[in-house]
């Protein structure tokens, strides 16, 4: 079923119904995905799903939402039943309303769909980058984690005021992770992920290189020292760390109270001058941009610290009529809906004279903490206090050698951690959560398992 029957089948039915306002959201994905166990399948899956959030808005302008994957007439129709009498108990503190910008033009990146290749193909591909990972080398002994999936989806919304959008693509991922092992040494791991559009995108002997030389780095290893360190965050770690707190530019958390900011933060200085950080969900290098968001508001380029100063909130079409602004493209659908960034994308600013440009993570010959990978980030981040304790992978370098840490925890504050960065490098790295170059943190606390 295409995008116009499901709009004019809802159209009809709340037209039967006597519903004069609704909108719905809607998302059909046909998934397939592989898992191995040297050489044997551990896991496979295909999936089709279809599913449709509904919203109806009562004569009291009041809101109820369900959701169903049933398309039929009938199915709809109780859909739109439901969420009528929904309505009734919709939140009276908070209206929720049409997003003023889900008629307006959105920019929509022509990329060429890919055709699925089949479990069977995936299968022998993901085999045989298992066979190679393993055999790159001897200390090698499995890839416990590993997987190939791709994935062709459409989304659409529409909405009784005449708002119509729907975008489709196709996506594939890898990931390998391998488990190396010596005698009488602890088991290592590391890995890798690549993103494209289809498999055919992937560079998949890049990923096989690169979790096998990750994975054979961290061979050597030994403990670390308790004690402050000068750090420096990977670009993967610090786009993690920033994600992490993201509820300091979200709306949605001032609003519910659980943001480090309130609605005067803007224009606050927040962070050394020398920091940038844009939301970029449309950026050329996103695999999984979306031109709108669950209610239908473009995607753009959203400026969120410049210069350090805190300069935009994200916003859904409630928090910003709440704020006396205009959405900017981060909406969930739901009754009360969520926001979320798209795609950060992390720059050095030309405020950069406070910079101590010598520390550079490839030539650095003094002491200092390479974070390479921050793990167990649900259990280890306080987003309301701005704490944060976390395990990690990473490197010692001491007199220009470095050695693998065996165990350990980085600690800190997210606002001390932003005010002590002492160098954000030229050369900004692609990673699958965003765009950000290596950043320098000077002092932050090392817990190792001594």
């Amino acid at each position: 079923m295409n995008a116009t029957e499901i709009t004019s089948k809802i159209t009809n039915a709340a037209n039967i119904l006597n519903i004069d306002k609704w909108d719905y959201g809607a998302s059909f994905s046909n998934d397939y995905s592989v898992q191995v166990d040297r050489g044997k399948a551990k896991q496979l899956k295909a999936s089709q799903k279809q599913v449709i959030t509904l919203r109806v808005w009562n004569k009291e302008n009041l809101v109820g939402i369900t959701t169903t994957s049933d398309l039929s007439e009938k199915g709809i129709k109780k859909a739109l039943e439901q969420a009528s009498v929904a309505s009734e108990f919709g939140n009276k503190n908070e209206i929720t309303d049409f997003s003023p910008l889900a008629k307006d033009p959105i920019d929509v990146k022509e990329v060429e769909k890919k055709n699925p290749l089949g479990i069977k193909k995936l299968l022998n591909i993901l085999r045989e980058a298992e066979s190679k990972l393993i055999g790159s080398h001897e200390a090698i002994k499995s890839i416990p984690y590993n997987g190939l999936s791709e994935s062709f989806y459409e989304r659409i919304y529409a909405n009784s005021d005449g708002a119509f959008r729907n975008h489709s693509k196709s996506q594939a991922a890898m990931y390998l992770y391998a488990r190396a092992e010596e005698k009488n040494k602890k088991p290592r791991s590391s890995g890798s992920v690549k993103l494209g559009y289809g498999v055919e995108d992937i560079d998949i002997d890049s990923c096989i290189k690169e979790a096998s030389k990750k994975t054979i780095a961290h061979l050597h290893y030994s403990s670390i020292t308790t004690g402050k360190y000068l750090v420096c965050l990977s670009p993967e770690a610090f786009l993690t760390l920033i994600n992490a707190f993201s509820s300091i530019f979200n709306a949605r958390s001032i609003i519910d109270g659980t943001s480090l900011s309130n609605k005067n933060s803007i224009g606050d200085l927040i962070s050394i001058p020398a920091l940038n950080i844009y939301d970029d969900g449309l950026n050329d290098k996103n695999i999984s941009s979306a031109p709108f968001d669950g209610e239908g508001t473009p995607t753009k380029k959203l400026s969120i610290i410049n210069k350090g100063k805190l300069e935009n909130f994200l916003h859904s079409e409630s928090t910003a009529k709440i704020f006396n602004t205009t959405p900017t493209g981060h909406a969930g659908l739901g009754s009360k809906v969520s926001v979320s960034p798209d795609w950060i994308v992390i720059e050095r600013s030309n405020e950069c004279s406070e910079l101590n440009t010598s520390l550079d993570h490839e030539n650095y010959k003094g002491e200092f903490v390479y974070i390479e990978e921050l793990n167990a980030i649900h259990a280890g981040v306080r987003a309301s206090q701005g704490s944060f304790s976390l395990p990690f992978d990473g490197w010692h370098y001491k007199n220009g050698e470095k050695c693998s840490i065996e165990s350990a925890t980085v600690a800190g504050d997210i606002k001390y951690l932003l005010k002590n960065i002492v160098n954000i490098e030229n050369e900004e790295e692609l990673t699958t959560n965003g765009i950000s170059p290596h950043v320098w943190i000077n002092e932050l606390s090392i817990t190792g398992d001594e």
